[in-house]
């Protein structure tokens, strides 16, 4: 059997994609800068793209196409765009004393792993594995992974444009679980979706230069200012 054709080869390759997410997803909590951390984004994006792809070739469900190329030209290309433009703007490259610190944070990210795994274990024993309808499946605990981390980052940066970068990493975990266990949504609910993502970093992206102006930084700790 052609490995093109083969369900097993393309069980393998989103496996091995989405252990690379997954890694990724670590990486983005152990960078303190901000270009950097816009690159691993992207690049989590084009594998997401890619595993929405594989699927969509191995299972014929042709709407998926459409949520790979979405995903690569919106998240890939058109928001890390926007994003390393900001940070160009603002003249801040570095995410400077994050709450918790590198090495803490990483072996909390592993922990958040770890829980992603045991919560999905059980799922995971309901689903049948072995045929083009099953591809992704095992996936489901990384995707967990994902919304997880992506919470903790949220936490624990200060600076606006990385809980940006945060928030569009949780988003991510949210699509791989619902690419790889339902094989997407109704395409409207998909550009739905990517529409709301796109408005949404546009106008953070504005509020992230308001709050530049105003207090000279992009520290969110310092709005508590604004109390009475």
């Amino acid at each position: 059997m052609p490995l093109l054709s083969d369900p097993i080869f393309g069980q393998t390759m989103i496996t091995l994609m989405a252990a690379i997410v997954l890694v990724l997803q670590i990486t983005l909590v152990a960078q303190k800068s901000l270009v950097s951390s816009i690159y691993v984004f992207a690049l989590q994006s084009f594998l997401l793209a890619a595993i929405a792809g594989t699927i969509a070739w191995f299972t014929g469900a042709g709407h998926i196409y459409m949520a790979a190329v979405l995903t690569f030209l919106l998240k890939s290309l058109l928001l890390p765009a926007i994003l390393i433009r900001l940070v160009e703007q603002i003249r801040i490259e570095h995410e400077m004393k994050p709450l918790l610190n590198v090495p803490v944070s990483v072996v909390i990210s592993g922990m958040l792993t770890l829980l992603a795994y045991v919560v999905a274990e059980p799922l995971q024993q309901q689903m049948s594995f072995g045929s083009p309808s099953s591809l992704g499946h095992n996936t489901l605990p990384v995707a967990v992974a994902l919304f997880l981390i992506g919470f903790f980052l949220i936490a624990n940066r200060r600076k606006a444009l990385s809980q940006v970068l945060a928030l569009l990493s949780l988003e991510n975990g949210l699509f791989l679980a619902a690419i790889s266990l339902t094989y997407g949504m109704p395409l409207i609910v998909e550009l739905g979706v990517f529409f709301d993502v796109l408005v949404a970093v546009l106008v953070l992206t504005i509020l992230v230069g308001r709050i530049r102006e105003a207090f000279d930084s992009m520290d969110v700790t310092r709005l508590s200012r604004l109390r009475g």
